[in-house]
């Protein structure tokens, strides 16, 4: 087998960023590494990527280990590679962010990581350039909440338009207006009226929503404008 001669070699490694809404907040889930350097602290789920596969489906293997997901929203995001990132041996890594139902998984997490769920404002120190890692994805998921139907991915099946309204106000750590809201989820036909209400916030409750996946689906690469002027809001 031939190769390339006078070359160094590095690692290639795998980080993922799981952000879950509860309901009322956008939370992470975090890890605590379980070997030197920075063995206890507090960590991204990642790993190497093996010979035999690609570095997409190293992603999707970490992300099952963790929290027996598949097919759950994944997407790239950026390759980090500072020279002095690892401490132990120069390591490329590139970085995934995955959106998923915390309601429907949490009894899926694997203990033997440790893993916990911490509101996105109150994260701990983060092992490495993985607090970069974390901004950079919160920064994708602004500018992509903002246009496409993205959020969708983090809500139960059936959900309210106050719950949806609390998952962008909370993305966007922002006030948005009721009506506002109300009219321009509404006008795009992505979701469908159910008979039941939840009346656990008010006596005269919410009407329930589900997702009109055909739409949904249909629809996910158009700009649909959730957000306006979103570049004027931080998270």
């Amino acid at each position: 087998m031939h190769k390339y001669s006078k070359q160094t070699r590095l690692l290639l490694a795998v980080d993922c960023i799981i952000f879950g809404f509860d309901g009322e907040t956008l939370k992470i889930l975090l890890i605590q590494r379980g070997f030197q350097p920075e063995k206890g602290n507090w960590s991204l789920m990642g790993g190497f990527v093996q010979p035999t596969e690609s570095i997409d489906q190293a992603a999707n293997r970490i992300l099952k280990q963790l929290t027996g997901l598949e097919g759950v929203y994944l997407e790239q995001l950026h390759t980090f590679g500072d020279t002095n990132r690892d401490p132990i041996e120069r390591t490329a890594s590139v970085a995934y962010f995955a959106l998923i139902d915390i309601h429907k998984y949490e009894t899926q997490l694997n203990t033997e990581y440790h893993a916990e769920w911490f509101p996105l404002k109150r994260i701990p120190k983060l092992v490495f350039d993985h607090q970069d890692m974390v901004e950079g994805a919160k920064r994708r998921i602004r500018y992509k909440a903002a246009l496409h139907p993205i959020l969708f991915e983090l809500l139960p099946t059936k959900f309210t338009i106050p719950q949806l309204q609390t998952l962008y106000e909370s993305v966007f750590n922002t006030t948005i207006d009721k009506r506002n809201f109300s009219k321009r989820v509404l006008a795009t036909g992505l979701l469908i009226k159910l008979s039941e209400k939840d009346k656990a916030g008010s006596k005269r409750g919410a009407y329930y929503y589900q997702l009109n996946m055909q739409n949904y689906y249909a629809k996910f690469q158009a700009f649909l404008n959730f957000i306006p002027n979103p570049d004027t809001l931080h998270l």
